[in-house]
C-alpha cells in the first residue's frame, strides 16, 4: 500500500502547511542584531560617562578626527545601504539581473568605506592616536573598530553570496539574511559618527 502525499509545487512542501512568514536564516538574524545592538549600546554608556566627566574632550595633546573626510565616506556607506535597498526591490519585482547589479554596487561602495576607515586609521596612528595614548583613543577604537569588524562579516557574507549568485538569481534567504545584517552596519553608523567624531 503507497501513501501519497500532495505538495504544493511553489513551495515544495506538503499542501496545508504554510511557509513561515519570517524565513528562519532572517529570524536568526533579526535576533542577533538585537543583540548586538544591546552591545553597542554598552559601549556608548560608557564613552558618554567619560566624555561628560572629561574637563577637555577631546583631550588637548590628541589628534583629532578627520570629521569632513568621515562624512564623506560615511555618504558611500549610506549609498551602499541605498542600493542594498534597490536590490531588494528588483529582487521582488522578480528583476534578478537588475537586483544582481545593485547589490554588486552596495558591495563595493561598502568595501571602499571599509578600506578608506583603514587608511583613516593608519593616518590617525602615524599621528599618534593609538588605544593607549588616551581613553580618547581607546574608546575611538574600541568602538569604531567594533563597526568596522561587523562591516568586515558583513562585506565577507554578501562577497560569499556574491559568488553563489554568478549565473544565476539571488538565493532568497541568504539574499534576505545577509541585507538585514548589512541594514544594521549601515544603519548604527551615522549614530556613531555623530557620537564620536563630531
Amino acid at each position: 500500500m503507497t501513501t501519497t502525499v500532495i505538495t504544493d509545487s511553489k513551495l515544495n512542501q506538503p499542501s496545508g502547511l504554510s511557509r513561515p512568514k519570517i524565513p528562519n536564516g532572517v529570524l536568526g538574524m533579526v535576533i542577533f542584531i538585537v543583540t548586538e545592538m544591546m552591545f553597542f549600546l554598552g559601549f556608548i554608556s560608557a564613552f558618554t560617562i567619560v566624555k561628560s566627566t572629561a574637563e577637555t574632550w577631546p583631550p588637548l595633546d590628541q589628534p583629532r578626527l578627520p570629521w569632513e573626510a568621515t562624512l564623506f565616506n560615511s555618504l558611500a556607506l549610506l549609498a551602499s545601504g541605498f542600493f542594498i535597498f534597490m536590490a531588494n526591490r528588483h529582487f521582488r519585482s522578480e528583476r534578478h539581473d537588475q537586483a544582481k547589479k545593485f547589490f554588486f554596487t552596495s558591495l563595493a561602495l561598502g568595501t571602499f568605506f571599509v578600506i578608506y576607515q583603514g587608511y583613516e586609521w593608519s593616518q590617525l596612528l602615524q599621528y599618534g592616536l593609538t588605544m593607549r595614548s588616551s581613553q580618547y583613543g581607546s574608546f575611538f577604537y574600541l568602538i569604531i573598530g567594533a563597526h568596522a569588524l561587523h562591516a568586515l562579516v558583513a562585506l565577507f557574507l554578501m562577497a560569499r553570496l556574491a559568488l553563489r549568485a554568478k549565473g544565476r538569481t539571488l538565493p532568497a534567504e541568504s539574499f534576505f539574511t545577509v541585507q538585514a545584517f548589512w541594514y544594521f552596519v549601515v544603519g548604527i553608523w551615522p549614530v556613531l559618527y555623530v557620537l564620536v567624531y563630531l
